[in-house]
């Protein structure tokens, strides 16, 4: 499962969503692409935090694998990208970068903003939503 920033976001959060704690504790491992552990980061160095970094690095050493932006990955981004605005939805490179990434690796992504991922041919998972 690749996961995009703001459920990162959330799991970071002093009293995080129930919901979305129990769908992390059912993730035995979490993909990120390298997307979101910049945006992430960003808002790490605006807002620093040594509870969240510490958090932050721990999560990514124990439970994730990091994904970069390849050139095929770069090649379906844009894709995704032209192929939308051709059809009047604008989307974000960072957005269809993660996206690129989750088709690159067959992999759902699990978001709280899926109408940003609408169209992009992936499986999405919102763990905001998820029944307790």
């Amino acid at each position: 499962m690749l996961v995009d920033t703001n459920v990162v976001s959330e799991l970071m959060r002093p009293r995080s969503s129930p919901s979305v704690i129990d769908w992390a504790e059912q993730q035995e491992t979490m993909s990120l692409s390298v997307v979101t552990l910049e945006e992430i980061l960003v808002g790490l160095s605006y807002k620093p935090s040594v509870r969240m970094t510490r958090w932050f690095e721990e999560f990514i050493e124990a439970r994730c694998e990091i994904f970069p932006v390849s050139a095929s990955i770069a090649r379906r981004s844009a894709l995704l990208r032209g192929g939308l605005r051709r059809g009047g939805k604008q989307r974000t490179q960072a957005d269809m970068l993660i996206a690129a990434t989750a088709l690159e690796h067959n992999l759902a992504l699990a978001t709280r903003n899926t109408k940003d991922f609408e169209g992009c041919g992936i499986p999405l998972v919102n763990p905001f939503e998820l029944a307790r």
